[in-house]
């Protein structure tokens, strides 16, 4: 997408319902900080080395929890989503499982996903464990999908952000 919100973004599609809408979360852009660097009055034990990526332009000012659970048997990504401190505390250490704080998320209204994915304004594939949780991919994690989706797709992904200045 040009839209510079989701320009060369990867995201995590959570949840998606034709009729009431879907929720995703960007999993390429880390902020640089972690939980503790944002919840400074709370006491976050392991929780606050997190890290907080941006989640999308929806209540950006809004700290979202997210649990991510890989399920090994049927190599299935879920997510659960909007989670308490509490809850990500206790999952975090969970097996399984992984925690990340996302700023804002990516929402969409009923149907309106759908007239976007008519329009193929999204490339569509299923989560990968290692797509979704490896932190140290996320710099080239756009770059590395979009290649897979063939030969034109593979020019996109190696053209500079802005051509013009090649």
């Amino acid at each position: 997408m040009s839209e510079p919100t989701f320009h060369r973004t990867v995201l995590m599609l959570a949840d998606h319902d034709q009729k009431e809408g879907s929720f995703g979360l960007i999993i390429n852009r880390p902020t640089g900080k972690c939980v503790g660097e944002i919840l400074t009055e709370e006491t976050l034990g392991h929780l606050a080395s997190i890290p907080v990526l941006q989640g999308g332009p929806v209540q950006p000012d809004q700290l979202i929890f997210a649990a991510f659970r890989w399920h090994p048997q049927t190599s299935l990504l879920d997510c659960k989503h909007h989670i308490s401190l509490e809850e990500a505390g206790r999952l975090a250490t969970a097996q399984y499982h992984t925690v990340r704080a996302f700023v804002g998320y990516s929402g969409w209204s009923g149907r309106q996903l759908e007239g976007e994915l008519a329009q193929r304004a999204w490339l569509v594939r299923r989560a990968d464990v290692e797509d979704v949780l490896a932190l140290e991919r996320a710099p080239r994690i756009w770059h590395d999908l979009t290649a897979t989706f063939g030969p034109w797709f593979q020019l996109v992904a190696d053209a500079p952000d802005d051509p013009s200045l090649n």
